[in-house]
């Protein structure tokens, strides 16, 4: 269950004279400790936040390595590896505490391949306009007027549901209900990956672009289910750059996903075990082929010179079983950061947010009744709205090495007000590097 951070965030700022990269190489890596006290608890379960005090490390190595066939074609091929569960295994948080936990048991800290993708710029019009080039995109001028074609494996997450301020675990927030959208179901593997079909369409005040991305066979599963009839994801997002106030920029996306795929019925295990049909409440008894679908709103802008706000908010169907990362029905985060140019250090950057997340009454009669999930299982529930609140300070100490201090804050840790709550402090050390050939 780790989820990749974003490779737009990651590793490099492009050719010092904002040149294009014919060849790009550059590689991150992120190490996390998080620790927490030992919080009340009236019961536990198997997929409990343990209530005895924790103490995880994880990490995760990224080489990002891209190649310009031509200004328009690009090629992109990124390797990783990644260990680590954190605290209790990254169980019994519908927001999980750390981005960069593996929950599957099967998966080892070998490299594997993370993304292997190409890129397609098709020009609209003959206006250009400067880009950063970054492992995504190696080009420093493109079309303000374009249509973008993406084929391969990637991260669904580097293109849908972006935020400035809220989207990179490495160097901002960790907690997964602040840095995503919770309610979103994205369509991956275990490690954060799928293969997809992307296309974008740019315009100078608005962009739209949809995804065809494969599901894995399972929860928490390695393996694609390449047939599309049986196993697949539809994303869809507008995004537009409306002028607000004293031209303050400010960008609005709406988000609709699709997932259609083998999954479990809250309902129906819930009717099977209240009906005496099976012993336990038991999603795994009750899997049929269904979709889950919902919808997402995120926005950002900046006030000032040094202050950045966003929102997101979150629906998911919720009858359906979460398919990855997150379990969360319902969800709204809002939060920002500020540079530390009022206290003379520019380049410090504190972050401050608040995700409030919920669950359908199906989801939560079956904890009630004792019923296992993919992330939660307490043996019971006193039902809660699951409150995370979340502060982090990043110190940049040169030549890409970044340290930062994480504390969150979290209230009914798994929907649960007869636990917690619970302090979960973090310590991250980043380290970034890139090279460029033209």
């Amino acid at each position: 269950m780790l989820l990749p951070a974003r490779a737009q965030e990651a590793s490099g700022s492009g050719n010092p004279d904002g040149s294009a990269s014919k060849f790009w190489l550059s590689g991150q890596l992120n190490f996390v400790t998080q620790f927490h006290p030992a919080f009340p608890a009236a019961y536990s379960g198997p997929s409990s936040l343990q209530s005895d005090a924790d103490i995880a490390p994880t990490w995760v190595a990224t080489v990002y390595t891209g190649y310009a066939l031509s200004p328009t074609t690009e090629f992109f091929f990124d390797l990783e590896a990644a260990h680590g569960e954190g605290v209790s295994g990254a169980l019994g948080l519908g927001g999980l505490g750390n981005l960069d936990a593996v929950t599957d048991k099967t998966a080892t800290a070998a490299p594997y391949i993370a993304r292997a993708m190409a890129r397609k710029i098709i020009p609209l019009g003959k206006q250009m306009v400067p880009e950063s080039p970054s492992p995504l995109g190696l080009a420093a001028n493109v079309p303000a007027r374009r249509l973008e074609l993406r084929l391969g494996k990637m991260s669904i997450t580097d293109f849908f549901d972006l935020n400035a301020v809220g989207s990179d675990s490495h160097l901002q927030f960790l907690n997964y209900s602040i840095d995503n959208n919770a309610a979103y179901d994205i369509a991956a593997n275990s490690r954060g990956y799928t293969y997809a079909a992307l296309a974008e369409l740019y315009q100078p005040s608005w962009t739209a672009r949809f995804a065809e991305a494969v599901e894995p066979k399972d929860t928490s599963g390695l393996k694609p289910d390449w047939n599309l009839s049986h196993g697949s994801s539809e994303n869809l997002e507008f995004e537009i750059h409306p002028s607000i106030h004293d031209k303050q920029p400010f960008t609005l996306r709406a988000l609709a996903f699709a997932n259609h795929t083998e999954m479990g019925s809250y309902p129906a295990a819930v009717s099977g075990f209240l009906s005496g049909q099976d012993p336990y409440p038991d999603l795994a008894a009750h899997i049929a082929r269904a979709t889950n679908y919902g919808f997402g709103l995120n926005g950002e802008t900046t006030v000032g010179d040094s202050l950045r706000l966003f929102g997101r908010l979150g629906w998911n169907q919720g009858t359906r079983e979460a398919f990855q990362f997150a379990e969360a029905d319902r969800t709204v985060a809002f939060g920002g950061d500020l540079s530390g140019k009022a206290w003379h250090k520019p380049a410090h950057r504190i972050g401050l947010a608040l995700a409030v997340n919920g669950l359908v009454l199906s989801h939560r009669t079956y904890l009630a009744l004792g019923g296992q999930s993919y992330l939660l299982g307490d043996g019971g529930l006193d039902y809660g709205r699951e409150k995370i609140l979340e502060t982090y300070y990043n110190v940049p100490l040169g030549h890409g090495f970044y340290v930062a201090f994480d504390v969150q804050q979290i209230w009914n840790p798994g929907y649960n007000q007869a636990r917690g709550p619970v302090t979960i402090f973090g310590i991250r050390i980043h380290v970034e590097g890139d090279l460029h050939f033209n």
